[in-house]
């Protein structure tokens, strides 16, 4: 993934002259931020076909042979918080968490330019309760009351997540996104006529073919789990998390080894439920 911003937390490819050189790649005919070393080595094997071209210098170097640097950098994070605020025993354990998690990301984020936002679904709506915001005090305002209970408007919540980062791309398109879904999986309304888990298996479908990285926390009771919320994570290519003893810091944990393991190259392969 190329970007231009800079940031202090994720290492990312950029394509600026800046950031540490870590290997070289083929030119193909730019010959900006043009990487020597390498391209001495490109060459070199073909200094005897060039007989006739080092009669006028030491060493012939053909535009083929340049190579350019492939540089990283730090770019800065957009964690997006998505959690189920439907009626169930676990909702305050839970909210007590992602509201536990925002502030210690908050806090670790003051310097970092990461910014973090939590939208909430329940009934027939998901709300955008935090906006993105670099802010504790925002934050700590914007978490102080959230409506719980009814219905799991699972797509409705995912609909929403997607603006939201389609929206947050357009105006800081150099920060990379990273969605937390904190759900059992177990949709049961619709924004269509579409069957609920359907519905929100092509919402999950559409978030994945952007390549924005997400993770599932795993909010099921291990013996009811009927595997929704890893059918939901296939869906988003996603990691699903299963944490055992849901606290404030085991969120945060997981979601920070989810930031410090941000890949540089391709997205990663989907996984298999993780316990934390």
């Amino acid at each position: 993934m190329v970007r231009r911003g800079p940031g202090r937390r994720s290492r990312t490819r950029t394509d600026v002259k800046r950031g540490r050189y870590i290997q070289a790649r083929p030119a193909n005919g730019k010959t900006e931020d043009l990487a020597f070393d390498a391209t001495l080595r490109a060459a070199a094997p073909f200094q005897k076909e060039r007989a006739a071209q080092r009669k006028r210098v030491a060493f012939a170097i053909h535009p083929t042979d340049f190579q350019r640097k492939v540089r990283v950098r730090k770019s800065a994070n957009l964690v997006l918080f998505l959690v189920d605020a439907s009626w169930s025993m676990a909702v305050a354990e839970r909210m007590a968490a992602t509201k536990g998690a925002i502030l210690s990301l908050l806090t670790d984020a003051y310097q970092r330019r990461d910014r973090v936002g939590l939208i909430v679904f329940q009934k027939d709506r998901a709300t955008l309760v935090l906006p993105p915001t670099n802010s504790i005090h925002l934050a700590q305002q914007a978490l102080a009351d959230i409506p719980v209970g009814g219905k799991t408007p699972l797509s409705a919540g995912l609909q929403t997540a997607h603006i939201v980062l389609q929206r947050e791309h357009l105006l800081h398109p150099d920060v990379m996104p990273l969605l937390i879904v904190l759900t059992d999986g177990a949709g049961n309304v619709s924004i269509t006529r579409m069957p609920p888990q359907q519905e929100a298996h092509e919402l999950a479908d559409q978030i994945a073919e952007e390549k924005i990285r997400s993770v599932v926390i795993n909010m099921e009771h291990v013996a009811f789990d009927q595997g929704l919320a890893q059918a939901l994570a296939e869906h988003l290519k996603a990691p699903c998390y299963s944490l055992g003893e849901l606290k404030a810091e085991n969120l945060y944990r997981a979601v920070r080894q989810e930031i410090d393991s941000a890949p540089v190259g391709p997205a990663e392969e989907t996984r298999g439920p993780r316990h934390y």
